[in-house]
């Protein structure tokens, strides 16, 4: 993030010795974006944070991806990805995957128990928080996550998801393979967000004060590159990765509430880009929250019909009632992909009965891709073969 931050124990200049109570030197871990020229924070070991004594492969969960051919609009019922044992589930390794391409890989998981050890090495990760509560222990303090919430975790940030509730904490996971950070025109040249942006630094939360755990040999499973895509590694470490007596810097994990989002509106109908939260290399992650639409006598509140000509369009709808899909099967939990070369809108009914409507209870996140997305194994299972043709009332066997 733009802003500095610091917590625990750090010396009064960096990059200068910093030692406990015992004359022990603590070891300065610069974790920093692109190559020494982007952000940055300093933490400060008690331990060796380099320091593995075993490593061996760790077989990510099934990545496999297929081609969205013939091209499809589709609905995916990710509530139906919910394990009958989902108390035994963990939000890392049990992620599905449901759309991925070369930029970003979308999953979703409804989990119970506490997750290892993990740090994504590919990229950052925004996860939503649809459902439930957890605490997210990091190697730089604690996010409390609740419904509602994104999750922004740099890339190598060493963290695990803990569940706290009674109910499956349900997760929808974008795991870039870039950075993800507020759109560059919400932003001043130095890195405040401006006075048209629909949120502001009052709204974003990072870890809590200082957080150490104590241990040794400890166990982190890491996701990264390799040969033929993204593979995993189970490192064990001489000491727990949570020995961090005190860091500071503007690179760090942090909370956002989709209820802390201002919509924008206007007379007609505005374009999605009002509704855009976060950006990465490759897409964009947008929310439509509840608001009030358009206030122009003759307008149309749902949206026009579009072609998207160069991206991919996932809507996952977690919240109200979507207006514009009525009559189409989509529901809570529910995802559509309008891809790229697919024109598409509301359905036809919607747009009579939607006019006069002073607001909409909706609540939805979006996802726009510039490369074409495919379908992971997640998607493949739950999809409903009858959505294509809802527009036209009736399919191929009609």
């Amino acid at each position: 993030m733009a802003f500095y931050r610091r917590v625990g124990e750090v010396p009064p200049k960096r990059h200068t010795q910093h030692r406990a109570p015992s004359g022990a030197l603590y070891r300065e871990e610069l974790m920093g974006e692109e190559g020494f020229s982007s952000d940055s924070s300093l933490l400060y070991h008690s331990g060796v944070p380099s320091a593995i004594v075993d490593a061996t492969p760790w077989d990510l969960p099934d990545q496999t991806l297929t081609e969205n051919r013939p091209l499809l609009p589709r609905h995916l019922r990710l509530h139906d990805l919910t394990s009958a044992d989902w108390k035994a589930v963990d939000a890392v390794t049990g992620r599905r995957l449901v759309l991925g391409n070369a930029d970003i890989r979308i999953s979703y998981v409804a989990a119970g128990e506490a997750s290892p050890l993990y740090r994504n090495a590919v990229g950052d990760e925004c996860v939503y928080v649809e459902t439930g509560t957890a605490t997210v222990e990091t190697v730089f303090g604690v996010l409390h996550a609740t419904q509602g919430d994104y999750v922004l975790l740099p890339r190598g940030t060493t963290h695990r998801w803990v569940p706290t509730g009674s109910d499956p904490v349900r997760l929808y996971v974008v795991e870039a393979n870039s950075h993800i950070a507020p759109p560059k025109r919400y932003l001043s040249r130095f890195g405040q967000l401006l006075e048209h942006a629909p949120y502001c630094e009052r709204d974003l939360h990072g870890p809590d004060g200082q957080f150490t755990v104590d241990g040794a040999d400890v166990e982190v499973l890491v996701r990264h590159r390799g040969a033929r895509g993204v593979t995993g590694t189970r490192y064990v470490y001489a000491t727990h990765p949570f020995d961090v007596v005190g860091w500071d810097g503007c690179l760090y994990p942090y909370t956002f509430s989709v209820n802390d989002f201002e919509p924008i509106t206007g007379r007609v109908h505005q374009p999605p880009p009002v509704h855009q939260v976060f950006e990465g290399w490759g897409f964009v992650i947008c929310n439509f929250v509840p608001r009030k639409v358009d206030y122009h006598p003759l307008s149309i509140p749902v949206p026009y019909y579009h072609s998207n000509v160069d991206s991919d369009e996932v809507m996952f709808y977690c919240g109200g009632d979507y207006e514009a899909r009525k009559g189409s099967g989509i529901a809570l939990g529910s995802v559509s992909l309008h891809p790229g070369g697919h024109s598409h809108g509301p359905q036809p009914d919607a747009i009579e009965s939607s006019l006069g409507a002073e607001s909409f209870d909706e609540l939805a996140v979006m996802v726009d891709t510039f490369r074409p997305l495919e379908l992971g194994e997640g998607a493949l299972s739950v999809e409903d073969p009858q959505y294509a043709w809802t527009w036209a009332g009736r399919g191929p066997d009609s």
